[in-house]
């Protein structure tokens, strides 16, 4: 029997970060201007004043207190509220493909495997920068990984559906070695000058090194027990940006074009189908929230990880048990589980069961149960 092992991590942080105060200021300043602009519209009731954020509203709805992005200028400037990258040509390297190798050498290194010996790369991420050709070919051709790769994307689960994608190709002999990179620019479609999510998103890039145990080295490695994914169709979380949005003549700069969600909605109904997901999943592996040493859950909102890790554990999680890295990374989309595995994954004795976990629109989760070696 062929067993599947996690061998090394990685994780590409953007040099620029924005705390909620810098935020809240641009955010504060832009709705100053709109209601000066508005001034007299306002004033006959016809339209009502835009309302200010705050560090304190953040903080208490999210738990989030800074972000990395790639670009915090842009953001920043009240006249343009979003990140200002400059365009590429296609002779040079994708932006993607820079956060993916930076990440993805990291693992490598961990798992001390050479890049060529990596048979199967997936980018798995909730936007690409573009259609074709493949970012995971782009990232094949840049580390000089063998075999093939594609993208994928399914939102904020992508990381686990493409860990389960990775595994099963490795458990059917097909690859001995996959990577796996997640090379998310959130701040590219968040509409920072919207009050009740301008705050949620940062940028970063994780990557996975999994391998057949039998040709495995690495110091550190983490059998996978176990996969289990779920999707259940909602509208409550979308992004209806598109190539078909030039034929239908739809306005480009809408505001359905960016992040759009329904958040009471998406918490009330996808908590208690995530921690299902869980318990189910460890129940078929004879398993059960007590038998856990950690959870490393989607990093979205801290009342929704801590609700999940209560629900499964049967109490309250220390930070040990469910770490949380959104405080300072904020919502990485399908990166959040990784970086939270990547930065704690300490203290891991032989037998030792954790799972990773991923969640988000689709509505979409992925359960990945796994044991210290």
């Amino acid at each position: 029997m062929t067993h599947v092992v996690i061998t090394g991590t990685g994780l590409y942080t953007p040099e620029h970060a924005i705390d909620n105060a810098a935020l809240v200021a641009a955010f504060n300043a832009w709705v100053d201007g709109e209601n000066e602009l508005h001034a007299e519209a306002i004033a006959r009731g016809e339209r009502e004043p835009l309302a200010h954020s705050s560090s304190e509203f953040i903080e208490k709805a999210s738990g989030i207190k800074s972000r990395y992005v790639l670009d915090a200028s842009g953001i920043l400037d009240p006249q343009r509220m979003r990140p200002k990258l400059p365009q590429r040509s296609n002779d040079e390297p994708s932006l993607q493909c820079e956060m993916a190798t930076e990440a993805a050498r990291q693992a490598l290194a961990a798992a001390q495997v050479d890049a060529a010996d990596i048979e199967l790369v997936i980018v798995a991420c909730s936007n690409l920068e573009r259609a074709y050709p493949a970012v995971a070919v782009e990232v094949q051709q840049t580390l000089g990984t063998s075999g093939y790769g594609f993208d994928m994307n399914v939102a904020c689960s992508s990381a686990t559906f493409a860990l389960e994608t990775a595994a099963n190709a490795i458990a059917s002999g097909s690859v001995k070695r996959a990577l796996v990179v997640n090379p998310e620019i959130c701040s590219a479609h968040l509409n920072f000058r919207d009050r009740d999510s301008h705050f949620i998103f940062g940028d970063a890039c994780t990557a996975v090194v999994l391998e057949n145990s039998a040709v495995a080295v690495a110091d550190e490695q983490f059998e996978i027990l176990g996969t289990r994914l779920i999707t259940q169709f909602s509208n409550a979380i979308r992004n209806n940006a598109g190539f078909l949005n030039r034929v239908t003549d739809s306005d480009p700069m809408a505001l359905d074009k960016l992040f759009v969600q329904e958040g009471r909605r998406v918490f009330k109904e996808v908590c208690p189908m995530v921690a299902k997901l869980i318990t189910d999943h460890l129940a078929s592996l004879e398993l059960n929230g007590s038998d856990l040493k950690r959870i490393w859950l989607h990093q979205a909102n801290r009342h929704m990880n801590d609700l999940i890790a209560r629900k499964v554990l049967g109490y309250d999680p220390s930070e040990t048990q469910a770490p949380i890295i959104l405080d300072r990374y904020a919502n990485t989309s399908s990166a959040g589980s990784i970086i939270a595995f990547h930065l704690h994954h300490e203290q891991f004795n032989q037998g030792d069961i954790g799972v990773i976990c991923s969640f988000g629109a689709g509505y979409s989760a992925g359960s990945v149960v796994i044991r210290r070696v």
